[in-house]
């Protein structure tokens, strides 16, 4: 298997680079994400996957091993495929797919594009097993008991009630402590979203 490829980028567009390693030219699709971390006037290097099905062979990129093996994760959930697994990692982080897992999250993930309330609901519960196998069992902030909601999802909530879309929401709230309380969370997205304006 191809684990990992250095050179130079030939081209790149939404969905992907051509990556040119000793003049053989290597199309890997890749999260856009990770896409928007490759500096294209340097060589570079990219964690891969390949996908082989009995027609066509794809190669998947990566920036860190962390992103990687998350997609071998989400791929591993029944009817998800390289391409959905690709879409979920262009929106969110792992670290933030696995507090969303972690804390029973449907919505994070229905929020993607293409995924619906089923999918959503059939990702939390296969991989709520599969993310401690990263060891990544206990992340700071997060609940891994009962069906209970952390602040975090309270604030987020609060907010859409105001007015803002799920996005805004979540970009609002992103490197807030989780372990602060619902209130303060509020307010700090509400300053940082008059601070973007």
């Amino acid at each position: 298997m191809i684990a990992s490829l250095t050179g130079q980028i030939r081209s790149r567009d939404a969905e992907g680079i051509v990556l040119d390693v000793g003049g053989v030219g290597y199309r890997v699709a890749m999260p856009a994400r990770s896409l928007d971390r490759l500096d294209s006037s340097r060589e570079v290097f990219v964690h891969t996957y390949l996908h082989v099905r009995e027609d066509v062979m794809c190669l998947y990129g990566f920036t860190d091993t962390d992103e990687r093996d998350f997609f071998e994760m989400l791929k591993s959930v029944s009817g998800v495929g390289p391409k959905v697994a690709i879409g979920i990692l262009s929106a969110y982080g792992p670290a933030d797919l696995r507090r969303a897992v972690l804390n029973r999250d449907v919505a994070i993930f229905q929020s993607i594009s293409g995924i619906g309330k089923k999918t959503a609901e059939r990702l939390v519960l296969e991989l709520k097993d599969k993310v401690g196998e990263l060891g990544v069992a206990t992340t700071a902030g997060v609940e891994t008991g009962g069906g209970s909601r952390g602040s975090y999802q309270l604030a987020r909530e609060a907010l859409v009630s105001l007015g803002y879309n799920f996005v805004e929401a979540e970009t609002a709230l992103a490197g807030a402590d989780p372990d602060t309380g619902v209130e303060e969370l509020v307010r700090g997205a509400l300053k940082r979203i008059g601070n973007l304006k």
